[in-house]
């Protein structure tokens, strides 16, 4: 799905913003590595309440993070 792969690119860019690693980001969500990987290349969805945490987090809103609108 092409939402998918805009969230993890947009994902993917936030996260280099802040110097993180997947790593970092997995372990913010108590998942594994591998998993948020996933995330970042469009692979998986996941679920409103993650969605609503990383755009807290990183300080953007969910259309942002679903590619609904370019304002941060």
């Amino acid at each position: 799905m092409e939402i998918l792969k805009s969230m993890g690119e947009r994902l993917c860019a936030l996260r280099k913003e802040k110097h993180m690693r997947q790593a970092d980001v997995a372990e913010l969500l108590h998942v594994t590595q591998a998993h948020y990987q996933r995330v970042e290349k469009g692979k998986i969805n996941i679920p409103t309440l993650t969605l609503c945490f990383l755009a807290d987090y990183f300080g953007v809103t969910t259309d942002y993070l679903l590619g609904r609108t370019d304002e941060r």
